[in-house]
């Protein structure tokens, strides 16, 4: 018998015995918070550009003889005074004296956020912020994604594609610093000991901005600051048809419908075609722009709680100023009708999806100033109000489930549960798009339109989701996009509720 042929094993680099970084450089301290952004983005230029250049020159020359590393900048602050913050604000402040910190990634992208909130911290505590690098490495796959590069696209292969280990070189992703300790609360700290002064960590927020491009096709610099969320592509086909009409009109504020691709719409042209990608995206997404992300984005989650929150994980990093779920539901109650609307003030999660993340007793409450926005814009565009506004529409609890044919399963369990609970809807995504904006501080709410009502002998069939689909999506979608258009006009700090933070919070929203 022949002996089975020997498999060939990579060599092993031998252990890199120096390290090449960019220059160090000395901290400096900043009063100004467009200086202190300023500085941010010259760091992580230069450490980007640095890494990209490296990474270049070892995948055409070959292993280097030494490591290369480059770290985040990051924003230090310390302060021996509680201060005089403004207790109307549910952000812009730290809690107590002590030491904080903040890892940055992408500051271009991020500006006009890192802006205000180091200009709200200085000005709530009278100190300055000081900038310059942290301890935290920087991943060559997200220097490769975040960096400029003036000679052209690069990419990462998978390791075995080139000659050497990747992490014999460059650092990669480490899950110790792409976690959500900071949101969950389980008291993450720096290696320092100081504080978090961001949600996010810089690592955090670099992985889901390169899912975000995954899954949508879309650069996540063109997600506007006002999220919808729906699970049918009929709505996707109504968000154009608006967008056009909306780019026709110059008093509208619209500059773009950007859709997967990069495929883009403007005021010159609204009747430019938008051909669906040879690969549709996963989640595909269409970005009304406006000046200042104040525009509006829709992204089809597509069916279930799971795509939900792995939407919400990511694009809660964008620090979206509010996102909106407008899809459809199944009516549990025998006096509604097909058609009618549902805006939740209650949420009964049997998702499952977030359970070791925020569990399932942690109530999530309804946000007044959306809940009225919502409830506006139901009466503005079915011309009801008051009392006859019940007549298209109920306020209640809204179960989520993570089973789609929970109505095969033996009746008693499920039935008794959405009873005892009165609940008024059930649907796969609400609940769980609801927690994950507590959980992550991002103002929330839900307006669903009844497609079948399961308990009731009306199901949803071919002809008769035809008829509805005709009759509501537009009219649903109109009342989402008026609701998101209301609440652009209202100030961040109203809008950002202190019913959203906890004990002790960070700083920047």
């Amino acid at each position: 018998m022949n002996a089975p042929p020997k498999i060939p094993t990579p060599a092993k680099s031998a252990k890199k015995s120096s390290i090449r970084s960019p220059e160090a450089v000395e901290r400096r301290a900043f009063m100004d918070a467009a200086d202190a952004v300023a500085e941010l983005q010259r760091l992580y230029a230069e450490a980007t550009g640095f890494l990209r250049s490296r990474f270049s020159k070892a995948v055409a020359e070959g292993e280097p003889d030494h490591r290369v590393r480059a770290f985040y900048p990051e924003i230090r602050f310390t302060t021996t005074s509680y201060g005089r913050a403004d207790s109307r604000l549910s952000f812009g402040h730290v809690a107590e004296p002590g030491h904080y910190a903040a890892t940055i990634t992408q500051p271009d992208l991020f500006e006009g956020y890192l802006t205000q909130q180091i200009e709200l911290l200085v000005r709530s505590h009278g100190v300055p912020v000081t900038v310059g690098w942290s301890r935290t490495p920087i991943p060559i796959h997200f220097a490769v994604l975040g960096g400029s590069d003036e000679d052209g696209a690069l990419t990462v292969p998978q390791d075995g594609v080139l000659p050497f280990l990747m992490r014999d070189v460059f650092d990669v992703p480490d899950l110790e610093t792409t976690n959500d300790d900071i949101v969950n609360g389980v008291g993450f700290t720096y290696e320092d000991g100081a504080r978090p002064l961001a949600p996010f960590t810089a690592q955090r927020v670099d992985y889901s901005l390169a899912r975000l491009a995954h899954y949508t096709a879309t650069d996540p610099a063109c997600f506007q600051n006002h999220v919808l969320f729906t699970n049918y592509q009929f709505y996707m086909d109504e968000f154009v048809a608006y967008a056009r009409e909306a780019l026709r009109d110059p008093a509208s504020g619209y500059t773009a419908l950007v859709g997967p691709m990069g495929q883009t719409v403007t005021p010159d042209d609204p009747d430019a075609p938008m051909a669906d990608p040879p690969k549709m995206p996963q989640m595909p997404t269409y970005h009304l722009e406006r000046e200042g992300n104040a525009g509006i984005t829709l992204v089809n989650i597509g069916v279930g709680p799971s795509n939900a929150k792995t939407a919400t994980d990511h694009i809660a990093v964008l620090r979206p100023h509010v996102w909106l779920m407008v899809g459809h539901c199944a009516g549990l109650r025998n006096s509604q009708s097909l058609g009618d609307f549902v805006l939740a003030h209650a949420y009964l999660r049997e998702d499952h999806v977030l359970d070791d993340d925020l569990p399932v007793w942690v109530p999530v409450p309804a946000l007044a100033e959306v809940q009225v926005a919502l409830e506006e814009a139901v009466a503005d565009v079915t011309q009801l109000e008051g009392y006859e506004l019940k007549r298209i529409m109920r306020t209640g609890t809204v179960a989520t489930i993570d089973n789609r044919n929970w109505e095969l399963r033996e009746q008693a369990g499920p039935v008794q549960r959405l009873s005892q609970s009165r609940a008024v809807a059930l649907d796969m995504e609400s609940a769980t798009i609801a927690a994950n904006g507590f959980r992550f501080r991002v103002p929330y709410g839900t307006l669903l339109c009844v497609s079948d009502k399961p308990l009731h002998g009306e199901l949803k069939l071919p002809g008769m989701a035809s008829e509805f689909y005709r009759t509501q999506v537009s009219r649903h979608l109109l009342i989402g996009i008026r609701a998101m258009e209301t609440l652009r006009e209202m100030p961040l700090e109203r809008l950002h509720s202190r019913k959203l933070r906890s004990f002790e919070e960070t700083a920047f929203l």
